[in-house]
C-alpha cells in the first residue's frame, strides 16, 4: 500500500531537511547542541531508478567540532506505508538527480540486497570500496532488517546468514572491529564470529576542517594518514545465540526470588547465591576461559610489548584527571574520591614493567554471546568516549577483566534501580543478594580466566582495582549524561568497591 506520509517536511533543499530530521535519530551524538553547518561531503549513487539508492557522507559542525556521519538515502516517488516512519522529507526540486520521498534506506529491504551484491563482486563505486574477506563467499539473496533499539550504530540482519554493522558516526582510518575481527578470523579463533566483507571509504575523503568531538583532529588528514575509513562490517550472523546481559539478568531475577528464612535477618554468602535456579556461575567461569584464549590470540596476531613504569605512572595520571573531571559534576562521587585516589596512587608507586597487547577495550555482558558451542565476543570498537587512537592502543589484558567485573556489578544491581524507591529494609537486603551474586560470579570468571592461561587478577588485585575504578568513573559520567536513572547502579557498587 502506498500513502503520503501526513505532513512530511517538503523543500527545495535536501540540507535543510538533513538538518531537521538527524537530530531526532537514536544514533545521533550532538543532541546537546544546535547544528551550526551541515554539508554533504560525498554523495554516490549506487542503484538508479525508482526507488533509488545513494550513499551520502555528512559533514556536521557543531560549535568548533565537525563529526562526520554516513547515510543509505532511499528515494521513491511514492512512499510505501511501511517506510513512512523513517522519512525525512519530499523534494520538489531535483537536487543531485533526487526528486521525491527521501527516507533512511537502511529500513527499505529492497535497497538492502544491493549491499551484499556490491561486496561479493568486490566493486568500487567512487570513494566507495566494497570488500570481501579472502576465502568467503557472500550470498546476494538475502534483503536486510535493521536490528531495532540500538543506539550509536545500525545493524541489519540478512536472513540467517549475515549481520551488517553500519558505522552512523565515522571515526577516522579502519575501524578496530573490523581490524580484531579480521585478525582473529585468520589465526581460527573460536570466539568471534567469522567476517564475511566490509565497505570503505578511499583515504583522504573526509572532510579535514575542524575538529571532531569523538575523533580528536576531523577525520581525513588528522591522526589516521592513508588509511582508508570503514563504514561497514559484514560478520555471520548467530541465529541461535542468547545475549550474555540477559542470561545474567535471568540468573538475578531467580536469585532475588529466592524467599528468606522466615524469622532471620537476611545475610547472604557467594554460595547461597548458587542456590538460584539459574545459577550463572559456570557460564562466568567458561566465560573467563573464554577471555584468556581471545586474549592469548589477540597477543599473537599483534604482538605484545613491555610497558615501561613511566607509562603506567601516566595511565594513572590520566585516571587521576577523569576522576576530577567527573567528581566536579557528579557530587554523589566525591565522598569516593580519597579511596579511589589512594588506591591510583598505589599503582603509580609500586609501577613496573607490564605486558601490553590488543585488548577488546569495552568489555562487558552486552558484548558476548552464549552460543551452541560456547562464548563469542563481539564489538572491539572500545569506549565510545575514546579517541580512536585511545581504542587502537595496546593495553593490559586485565583491564578487560575489570571491565567484566564492573558488568557483574551492574548486572547485580540492574533489578534494584528499575525498582525505584524500595523501603529502606527492602532496599539493603536486595543489596546484600547484589553483593553474594556479584561475588559469585567475579570469581568463577577470575577462576576461568586464570585457569585458562591469563594473567591472574589474583596477583594483580591492586592494579585490577584501580581498572575497576577507572571504569567506575567512567561509568558514573556517562549515566550522569545518558541516563540519569541509572546513576544508582556504578554509585551502590562503588560504595562496596571503595569500602
Amino acid at each position: 500500500m502506498t500513502v503520503a506520509p501526513s505532513d512530511p517536511p517538503t523543500g527545495t533543499s535536501l540540507v535543510r531537511l538533513l538538518a531537521g530530521w538527524l537530530p531526532q535519530q537514536r544514533w545521533f551524538g550532538g543532541k546537546d547542541g544546535p547544528i551550526h553547518d551541515l554539508t554533504i561531503g560525498t554523495a554516490t549513487e549506487l542503484r538508479p531508478g525508482d526507488p533509488a539508492l545513494h550513499h551520502l557522507v555528512l559533514d556536521v559542525r557543531q560549535d568548533d567540532t565537525t563529526d562526520h556521519y554516513q547515510l543509505l538515502l532511499g528515494v521513491r516517488r511514492d512512499l510505501p506505508e511501511h517506510l513512512a516512519p523513517v522519512v525525512i522529507g519530499r523534494l520538489e526540486d531535483l537536487e543531485q538527480g533526487i526528486t521525491g520521498y527521501v527516507y533512511d534506506a537502511a529500513h527499505d529491504a529492497e535497497l538492502t540486497r544491493p549491499l551484499l551484491e556490491l561486496m561479493a563482486e568486490e566493486r568500487a563505486v567512487g570513494p566507495l570500496a566494497f570488500r570481501r574477506a579472502p576465502g568467503t563467499g557472500i550470498r546476494t539473496d538475502l534483503d536486510g532488517a535493521p536490528i531495532q533499539g540500538e543506539q550509536s550504530n545500525t545493524s541489519l540482519i540478512f536472513g540467517d546468514a549475515y549481520i551488517c554493522k553500519l558505522f552512523r558516526r565515522l571515526s577516522p582510518g579502519v575501524s578496530p572491529d573490523l581490524e580484531v575481527n579480521l585478525a582473529l578470523s585468520r589465526r581460527g579463533c573460536e570466539h568471534v564470529p567469522s567476517v564475511h566483507g566490509w565497505i570503505e571509504l578511499e583515504p583522504g575523503t573526509l572532510a579535514t576542517a575542524g575538529r571532531s568531538a569523538a575523533n580528536g583532529p576531523s577525520s581525513g588528514a588528522g591522526s589516521s594518514g592513508d588509511e582508508p575509513v570503514t563504514l561497514a562490517l559484514l560478520s555471520e550472523f548467530l541465529l541461535t545465540a542468547t545475549d550474555g546481559w540477559q542470561l545474567a539478568l535471568t540468573s538475578v531475577r531467580d536469585w532475588f526470588a529466592q524467599p528468606t528464612s522466615p524469622g532471620t535477618a537476611p545475610a547472604f554468602t557467594a554460595e547461597d547465591a548458587g542456590a538460584a535456579g539459574g545459577d550463572f556461575a559456570a557460564e562466568a567461569e567458561r566465560l573467563g576461559a573464554a577471555t584468556a584464549e581471545v586474549h592469548r590470540d589477540l597477543a599473537a596476531a599483534f604482538g605484545v610489548t613491555q610497558a615501561p613504569p613511566e607509562l603506567v605512572r601516566r595511565i594513572v595520571f590520566a585516571m587521576h584527571e577523569q576522576l576530577d573531571q567527573v567528581s566536579a559534576v557528579v557530587p554523589q562521587l566525591r565522598p569516593y574520591a580519597p579511596a579511589i585516589r589512594e588506591v591510583f596512587d598505589r599503582v603509580a608507586a609500586e609501577a613496573a614493567p607490564l605486558p601490553f597487547q590488543r585488548v577488546h577495550g569495552d568489555y562487558h555482558l552486552g558484548q558476548v554471546l552464549r552460543t551452541d558451542s560456547g562464548w563469542t565476543l563481539l564489538d572491539f570498537e572500545g569506549e565510545p568516549a575514546r579517541t580512536p587512537a585511545e581504542r587502537r592502543a595496546p593495553a593490559h589484558p586485565l583491564r578487560d577483566v575489570a571491565g567484566m567485573l564492573r558488568s557483574f556489578e551492574y548486572a547485580a544491581r540492574f533489578l534494584l534501580a528499575r525498582e525505584g524507591d524500595l523501603p529502606p529494609q527492602a532496599a539493603d537486603a536486595l543489596e546484600l543478594r547484589a553483593q553474594a551474586w556479584a561475588e559469585r560470579n567475579r570469581a568463577a570468571f577470575c577462576a576461568g580466566y586464570a585457569a585458562a592461561g591469563g594473567p591472574d587478577p589474583a596477583a594483580y588485585a591492586t592494579l585490577v582495582r584501580a581498572f575497576e575504578f577507572d571504569k567506575a568513573v567512567y561509568e558514573i559520567r556517562y549515566e550522569a549524561r545518558n541516563r540519569p536513572s541509572w546513576l544508582p547502579v556504578p554509585l551502590r557498587s562503588l560504595a562496596r568497591l571503595a569500602g
